[in-house]
């Protein structure tokens, strides 16, 4: 499978499924498997079992669960939509996210 073009920390918007429109931060790529998990998108309840031993009272909580690569954009905040991304090599040598419509950049300055 190819490198995944979405990092951590970026501002996605969810184009398929039951939370399409949504935006959310990335807070986890897992890239072996083509999915990410994305804050306050796709929740899913777990149940868990009481144990004494752990002091778990037990009970129904609800997490975030993986969603794939595919049905995510990257959010450009000039567009102010999702859209696909462009990468260009730089005169150093490094690459850049660009957006694909107005090529403006998706890299954030850390």
């Amino acid at each position: 499978m190819a490198k995944p073009i979405i990092k951590k920390n970026d501002i996605v918007v969810v184009r398929r499924g039951r939370d399409r429109g949504k935006q959310g931060k990335v807070l986890k790529v897992i890239p072996e498997t083509g999915r990410a998990i994305v804050e306050k998108i796709n929740f899913v309840k777990e149940f868990i079992r009481p144990d004494r031993s752990k002091n778990v009272s037990g009970g129904i909580m609800e997490k975030e669960a993986p969603i794939a690569l595919s049905n995510l954009m990257i959010l450009c905040e000039d567009c102010g939509r999702g859209v696909r991304v462009r990468v260009k090599k730089l005169a150093d040598g490094t690459k850049a996210r660009l957006c694909a419509r107005c090529q403006g950049s998706l890299d954030r300055v850390k």
